[in-house]
């Protein structure tokens, strides 16, 4: 009998394995449309841009006066955001929607406990959030459990190389896919 139900499992898989493979990367993706907010909070880990300018673009509309950007070291000696901040200017994004937020965070959660005490000095209680597609779901959950009082509006930028419904078509995807599903284990077991 378990062997029956083996090939059960199998023989479904094989006839359903895009959309099980759909539902775990849109499981990734908790994002929503923006809103008024008191400032855009660009979270550091995006070597493509897309991040900063998502960030940007909704200052241009009008969502929100200005863009904290958070940024690490380890670039060659620069934070991210001394190099993020230059890319959105060359293009066509003013310098002034940005503020620098340099430091040493090795993840999202030390992120957020570094760059949460300063939303909380400068008086912001509702703040978006910009994060890749794929970082939505956790981000939103590290910053909403470590800041109760605040509000977080989760903003996906796009990735070129993962989309929740066909991230398995390119060895990106899958990587990014296997990266984000363990950091997402991890937190959950609090390693």
């Amino acid at each position: 009998m378990p062997g029956a139900a083996i090939i059960v499992v199998v023989v479904l898989g094989a006839l359903f394995y895009s959309q099980i493979l759909s539902s775990l990367g849109s499981y990734l993706v908790k994002a929503g449309p923006p809103a008024k907010a008191d400032v855009v909070l660009v979270l550091d880990g995006d070597a493509t841009g897309q991040r900063i300018l998502t960030g940007a673009q909704l200052v241009r509309d009008g969502y929100a006066p200005q863009v904290l950007v958070s940024g690490s070291t380890g670039i060659y000696g620069y934070y991210a955001c001394d190099l993020a901040i230059p890319f959105a200017v060359k293009h066509g994004y003013p310098e002034s929607y940005f503020v620098h937020f340099e430091n040493d965070a090795s993840s999202t959660v030390d992120e957020a406990r570094l760059v949460l005490p300063v939303i909380r000095k400068q008086g912001y209680r509702r703040i978006l959030l910009v994060t890749s597609n794929y970082h939505t779901r956790r981000a939103s959950g590290i910053y909403g459990t470590q800041a109760p009082e605040l509000t977080f509006i989760t903003v996906a930028a796009p990735d070129k190389s993962f989309s929740a419904n066909g991230w398995w078509h390119n060895r990106e995807g899958r990587k990014t896919f296997l990266y984000e599903w363990l950091k997402t284990v991890a937190n959950w077991v609090g390693a």
